[in-house]
């Protein structure tokens, strides 16, 4: 079944430079697998990501063993629906690509608030 974006269409890819998604195939596509419901696209900020890392999850320090290079301002990066809302209620959420966004995400987040994060391609 294909996955859809936000909008109901088909949902396009995030980033493969570096690789992301859930399933590392550069979408943000979701399973009953993913827990962590990886499903947001966005723009990744020095901001957001040192937020991440006082949240207990450094995305910015290399792990070689799972082939992970570390995250840096201005990759793109499909991030958990949740993380995402605590960091707009903290106010360092980062922009979001609606085309590569999960529709999934709908569960946690409204749409109004994301097109208020739009990020343009």
């Amino acid at each position: 079944m294909e996955s859809l974006n936000v909008f109901g269409e088909k949902l396009i890819t995030c980033s493969t430079n570096p690789m992301t998604g859930f399933y590392r195939n550069g979408c943000c596509q979701t399973g009953d697998e993913d827990s962590g419901t990886h499903t947001v696209c966005v723009l990744l900020t020095s901001e957001f990501l040192e937020f991440s890392k006082i949240m207990g999850n450094d995305l910015m320090t290399p792990i070689p063993a799972f082939d992970f290079p570390g995250l840096k301002e201005g990759d793109r990066w499909c991030l958990c629906a949740l993380r995402w809302m605590e960091a707009y209620k903290a106010g360092v959420a980062p922009h979001v690509y609606l085309e590569a966004t999960n529709e999934a995400t709908l569960n946690f987040i409204p749409l109004s608030i994301l097109i208020q994060f739009a990020q343009k391609s």
